[in-house]
């Protein structure tokens, strides 16, 4: 592994901004209509549950990541297998977050330019950003959460103070009782954006202190939980369930309809730049795992070697994933949660923490038996 360690704080900063991410930009929940922000948060408790899956695996083995414990708690070769597959999970999940911010960028402000072009900027400065190194990425992170914190209070004043809000939208609550939310949880929320804290098990053993890493964790969470909630209750009761359902980017829609004092309007630019800042991170540490675990298996030295091939690798299946932003989009609602979200989240997780639970109790029964 990289020779980096951060601290709590940036550890912190580091999951804040890769929940929120993508999730605050999509309408997610949309299927559960007014209720989306229930979905959300039922999503969330799913999510801490998950979350505390990973963090025993890493209990167990806090010094390796999950591509090396995965050898040991299968053995080399099915470990291997296992570890290869997360590779790709890693790989495919950024690629598809870089669709997403490519396809809103070209669908809004940059509509002559080519997808492949705004998703090469993307991508190559990430590749930049892996070479400097991990630690770099963290200390980014805790730059830019305060950057991003100032401009979402602006941006939440302002749709207060230009009289968006009107809580109606927001009833009746539970109208069709929790039928649709807990579809909408189980087929979306859960694994998207909570799940994909599974990514952390790549990166946890470089926190330098592992005592903290549990309360970090579930409190970025939760936080991230109550502003993508919020998030998605402010889009609801600023444009309407029904154009809530309708619209790709609800929150672009949202401040799109800010005009205060006939002075104060089109301010897309607020949106933009949280897209760039979210887009990176998320990004980044999707890369990051997958370029980490690569080298872990196949035992280069220099990580950075291999960010560049996998980068292009990232590029290309951005733009060949899908022919339109609607098939992208089915394909991420339908598709994905099942046959590679759910496997990867819950079900290989699940099966590696209850054979290592078997593995170092057995373990400890037996230094127990021979005290020497």
């Amino acid at each position: 592994m990289e020779k980096a360690k951060i601290n709590a704080s940036q550890l912190f900063v580091l999951v804040v901004m890769f929940e929120m991410g993508s999730a605050i930009l999509v309408g997610l929940g949309a299927s559960a209509k007014q209720d989306a922000w229930i979905a959300i948060l039922v999503g969330l408790a799913g999510g801490l549950v998950l979350f505390l899956v990973y963090y025993r695996l890493y209990m167990y083995y806090q010094d390796i990541p999950l591509t090396s414990y995965a050898q040991r708690i299968t053995g080399k070769w099915v470990g291997r297998f296992i570890g290869l597959l997360y590779i790709i999970y890693f790989l495919y999940c950024a690629a598809r977050v870089l669709r997403d911010f490519g396809e809103l960028l070209t669908t809004t402000i940059y509509t002559g330019t080519p997808l492949i072009v705004i998703n090469c900027l993307m991508i190559f400065t990430i590749i930049y950003g892996i070479h400097k190194g991990f630690e770099v990425i963290a200390r980014v992170g805790q730059l830019f959460l305060m950057i991003i914190y100032f401009l979402a209070i602006v941006g939440f004043g302002l749709v207060i103070f230009s009289g968006l809000i009107n809580l109606e939208h927001l009833r009746p609550i539970l109208e069709n009782g929790w039928k649709p939310v807990m579809s909408t949880v189980l087929g979306e929320t859960l694994t998207f954006p909570f799940g994909e804290m599974v990514v952390f098990t790549m990166i946890l053993p470089y926190i330098n202190n592992p005592k903290k890493v549990k309360v970090v964790c579930l409190s970025a969470m939760v936080l991230s939980g109550i502003n993508i909630a919020l998030t998605a209750a402010i889009n609801v009761s600023a444009l309407g369930t029904d154009l809530f359902v309708r619209a790709n980017f609800p929150l672009l829609s949202t401040i799109s309809k800010i005009k205060l004092a006939n002075f104060i309007e089109r301010l897309d630019v607020l949106f933009m730049l949280y897209l760039m800042v979210g887009g990176f991170f998320k990004i980044s540490l999707f890369f990051y795992a997958a370029v980490a675990g690569a080298a872990d298996i196949f035992k280069f030295t220099n990580q950075a070697q291999l960010s560049f091939p996998l980068g292009t690798l990232v590029l290309f299946a951005s733009v060949t994933i899908a022919s339109n932003y609607a098939e992208h989009i089915k394909e991420g609602l339908s598709i994905v949660p099942i046959y590679l979200h759910y496997p990867f989240q819950v079900v290989i997780p699940v099966f590696l923490l209850i054979i290592a639970f078997f593995r170092n109790r057995k373990k400890n029964a037996e230094a127990t038996s021979n005290p020497s």
